[in-house]
């Protein structure tokens, strides 16, 4: 969604809203694990062996992108009806990225699937005419057929805030936006008409927001996907162009993967305050880029041990954060002298024989057939600064790697000094996380989220 000129102090783009999104009724959008038989892209062929390589090689993707992301930042130093502004929503699906939204896109309304991406700002679709782009199953967007579609001139506000622009022949905004697995989408940076389904039965339409026409792609891209909405923390983003709109707040709620049936949400607004006796709150932190939702880990305990923690690259040349929350990254990541530490403590509180992880993704695994089934393990908390202990129960920090063999699912990020920490989805799994970019705050509360 786009950027609201009042709310970023940029010039010539707006976004007329009746009131804030959030009230009693719920808005938010749904969410389904990747690898769930409910998602579209769901592979009956395979194999629990298959998707833990395969989320290990992701996850190690996701890294080298967030490294490459810092470096390269550090170098270069209309209205929404009234009744409908409290209830719309997007679904949420998986794709290489882990989930798919689906929105509105132009007037007359065409209907997208599109990465939801975390680490990354641009909102872009694959447009007519696409020369050397990924082959995609849904038609591409025709601007041409949009009433409501314009581009951006270069010389513009908005077209400075991407990372790479240029002029095109006809002084329009042209992009070229990469990611970490090298993948390229170039085009042009717009505005159109976005929508999302509510719970009143028609679309929320909303005007002039800025996103990308892509002309022109190669990487990875999925078929089923369309394009990718961002939602990190620049400017260009979802969640910042809604901005005051919805108080800057966004929540999400991941349940465990072994609960392959069940869905969640991602709410806006106030809907997307998280409260209650067991919520615990950390600061968010301001790094470079500020795409990224940084963190401080001040430590790690284990049956109360606690590990000290690495200064890895981002603490360096992003202020005082060392550690990435990222809902995009399934395995947890942190650097070898972290990591080595946190298992010699694991394997003297847990008195089961070890074994070798037959994916060859994990160092540190257990045999729990017999009555390891009924072993204890002892939870693992994370303690952010702001005093803000996440703890996390087996579910969270292991991961079932075959029969009867249960693995520490975090892997290194290398060498201390070059290392890109980062809280991935599977320990973000049963809470219930609200960001607050107006405070910097990230709240965790423990939730069955499943039922919520």
């Amino acid at each position: 969604m786009v950027v609201s000129a009042g709310n970023e102090g940029q010039s010539g783009v707006s976004m007329a809203i009746g009131q804030r999104f959030g009230s009693s009724r719920r808005s938010g959008g749904e969410l389904i694990h990747r690898d769930s038989p409910k998602s579209p892209l769901y592979d009956p062929n395979s194999t629990p062996s298959s998707r833990i390589r395969a989320a290990a090689e992701r996850s190690r993707s996701r890294a080298i992108y967030f490294r490459n992301a810092i470096h390269k930042a550090c170098m270069s130093s209309s209205a929404l009806p009234m009744g409908d502004a409290n209830n719309f929503y997007s679904d949420i699906t998986p794709n290489t990225f882990e989930y798919l939204m689906s929105f509105y896109l132009g007037t007359p309304a065409n209907k997208v699937l599109a990465i939801a991406d975390k680490g990354s700002d641009l909102i872009w679709v694959q447009c007519v005419p696409c020369k050397e782009c990924y082959t995609q199953s849904a038609p591409l967007f025709d601007p041409q057929s949009s009433s409501t579609y314009k581009t951006i001139p270069c010389n513009t506000d908005s077209c400075s805030l991407l990372p790479q622009s240029s002029c095109g022949s006809s002084s329009q905004c042209d992009y070229q936006y990469g990611y970490g697995d090298k993948s390229i989408v170039e085009g042009y940076l717009s505005t159109e008409t976005i929508g999302f389904d509510s719970t009143g039965g028609r679309p929320v339409q909303i005007p002039t927001i800025l996103f990308g026409c892509t002309h022109q792609s190669n990487g990875t891209f999925d078929k089923n996907d369309a394009g990718l909405v961002g939602l990190g923390g620049g400017k260009l983003s979802l969640i910042r162009q809604l901005g005051s709109n919805i108080g800057s707040k966004f929540s999400y709620c991941l349940p465990s993967s072994t609960e392959t049936s069940a869905t969640s949400q991602l709410n806006f607004g106030s809907n997307a305050i998280v409260s209650g006796s067991n919520a615990i709150t950390a600061p968010l932190i301001s790094g470079s880029p500020n795409t990224f939702y940084f963190l401080s880990l001040e430590h790690i305990s284990v049956a109360g041990k606690t590990i000290a923690v690495g200064k890895p690259m981002q603490a360096k040349e992003s202020a005082q954060g060392n550690i990435i929350i990222d809902s995009g990254t399934t395995l947890t990541l942190i650097d070898d002298n972290t990591l080595q530490s946190l298992e010699s403590n694991l394997k003297s509180s847990i008195s089961l024989p070890q074994v070798k992880d037959p994916n060859g993704v994990f160092n540190l695994c257990f045999d729990v057939s017999g009555n390891g089934a009924s072993v204890q393990f002892p939870e693992i908390t994370f303690q952010f600064s702001g005093g803000a202990s996440v703890v996390l129960q087996k579910s969270n920090a292991f991961i079932d790697a075959g029969q009867n063999i249960l693995c520490l699912s975090m892997i290194s990020s290398g060498a201390t000094g070059d290392s890109i920490n980062i809280f991935d989805n599977i320990a973000q799994q049963n809470f219930h996380i609200g960001y607050d970019l107006a405070t910097m705050q990230l709240t965790f509360a423990p939730t069955n989220c499943a039922t919520l």
